[in-house]
């Protein structure tokens, strides 16, 4: 079609002034059209950032002061215009997502789960002033309705900057049009003027070359071709737009590497955030055994508790790495059961591999004391009689495979396929709201957390039956100087 269009271009300039005159016109019209639906569009941006900036005020601060009123007794909930406000930021991100595209749709996408959660503390507040709940406890809902507000009007201003940024590029659209539409009519006029067949002829072919060369190569890095460039451009009234097309190019292809990178950071981050949660549960119940034994006169009791303890808390933290031998995992679950199994100690059993030659094997940390947890609270507590945990590890070349097999109950088929389906979701989802777990961060975690610094396809592996339930994963050795690379590590 664009060969077409170039051909009758030079076929125009043979033509009558008249006729020039039209073509002439043509490109004008052509840029009034594309200014005015680029007006369009800017107006709506701008429209768009005007409704999330309104919204802001109420979910950062209006709709936790209300709550407070409404904890403290002052007002009641139905008067504190606190369903009102939620519906009407529903009603807003729900107009938002579906006049937005692009990276700004990710946004509001994560902004409205985001706000669903917001919506499930005010429902707990409610019902909790219904109920009688404790006032302290009101009070610490509403906290994390204002932490919760806050972090989607983050999430709002993030998208408000994508909205600039879609703004300014389609201000860069917009001059690229009117330098384009100015160049076809230095062209044309340029036709008219010389009135030969073989310059019409000449310039005709050139500017034919040059913009198939262009769309073809516009064609290409659409495709995602970032590495594609425009050359032999014979035209000059056409070389800067090739050289801001080259330049279009190569800033897209570090911005979507960078971009990449950002996420994998963002991603990590999240992670480690979830994996710090320490559950106070754990912590209050192994000191309450430890006062226990004590009392009790139980001596040595109490050193192992306290020193297996010790172990656990600073294997946990590793001085803020990610990667530590396997040694300390294995010693760091060991620590973990040791504990449970004087908790639970007619019904939990233990066994943990200790395999030599894994001194100098690196592995990011944390991967086994959930699947034990999970293990401990959905499998064997949940079994009459308990049974036993047994972790495993296999050795095959610069492969290592991690089990953790319970005797417990298992799972029905139903069970097991919600949980594959849980972790066949994507990562991105997932971290705006973690699975409530025992572990802190669970199964979906920690199957997200290997395929993100493994760059693996899949994480966890799940068998189960009547004999109980199998959670496995592999992962590649890695030494202590491949992970010296990009993350912290933990020098044993």
């Amino acid at each position: 079609m664009r060969r077409g269009k170039i051909t009758s271009i030079g076929a125009q300039v043979r033509r009558s002034i008249r006729g020039i005159s039209i073509v002439l016109s043509v490109p004008l019209v052509i840029g009034l059209v594309i200014m005015m639906i680029s007006v369009s569009r800017t107006q709506a941006m701008i429209g768009r950032m005007n409704a999330a900036a309104e919204l802001k005020p109420s979910l950062e601060s209006t709709m936790a002061e209300n709550l407070f009123a409404v904890a403290a007794g002052r007002i009641r909930y139905e008067d504190s215009g606190v369903a009102e406000l939620v519906a009407e930021a529903d009603r807003v991100l729900d107009l938002l997502l579906k006049e937005t595209e692009g990276e700004g749709h990710l946004q509001l996408v994560i902004a409205r789960r985001t706000m669903d959660t917001l919506e499930q503390y005010v429902t707990r507040v409610r019902d909790g002033m219904k109920d009688g709940t404790p006032i302290q406890e009101i009070e610490s809902i509403v906290d994390e309705v204002r932490n919760v507000g806050r972090l989607v009007a983050d999430m709002l201003d993030a998208f408000t900057a994508k909205e600039i940024l879609n703004a300014a590029e389609a201000g860069r659209r917009l001059r690229l049009t009117v330098y384009i539409s100015a160049a076809v009519e230095v062209l044309l006029l340029l036709f008219a003027l010389i009135r030969t067949g073989v310059e019409t002829r000449h310039l005709t072919s050139s500017i034919h070359k040059a913009i198939y060369s262009l769309e073809e190569t516009v064609r290409r890095i659409a495709e995602g071709h970032f590495s594609d460039r425009v050359r032999g451009i014979d035209v000059e009234e056409l070389r800067e737009l090739s050289d801001q097309i080259n330049q279009m190019a190569s800033q897209l292809e570090t911005l979507i590497e960078q971009a990449k990178r950002n996420q994998d950071h963002l991603a990590k981050a999240e992670l480690r955030t979830l994996q710090a949660q320490i559950n106070p549960h754990f912590l209050y119940n192994t000191l309450d055994t430890i006062v226990w034994q004590a009392e009790s006169g139980k001596g040595e009791e109490v050193v192992r508790l306290t020193r297996n303890l010790s172990d656990f808390f600073r294997i946990s933290l590793s001085a803020g790495a990610d990667w530590i031998p396997v040694t300390q995992e294995l010693r760091h679950v060991s620590a973990y059961l040791s504990i449970q199994k004087t908790r639970y100690r007619d019904i939990l059993d233990y066994e943990v591999e200790q395999p030599e030659g894994l001194e100098e094997a690196y592995m990011l940390k944390l991967l086994l004391q959930p699947l034990v947890e999970n293990a401990l609270y959905h499998g064997i507590k949940m079994k009459r009689g308990g049974g036993k945990i047994m972790v495993g590890v296999r050795r095959q070349n610069r492969m290592l495979t991690f089990s953790v097999t319970d005797s417990g109950r298992g799972m029905t088929p139903e069970e097991l396929e919600r949980v594959r389906a849980t972790l066949r979701e994507e990562p991105q989802v997932a971290l705006i709201a973690p699975e409530p777990t025992h572990g802190g961060f669970g199964l979906r975690n920690v199957d997200m957390r290997i395929r993100l610094y493994y760059q693996k396809q899949t994480g966890l592996m799940i068998q189960t039956g009547p004999e109980g339930t199998e959670v496995s994963f592999t992962i590649p050795i890695r030494s202590r100087g491949e992970t010296e690379d990009d993350e912290s590590i933990s020098r044993g």
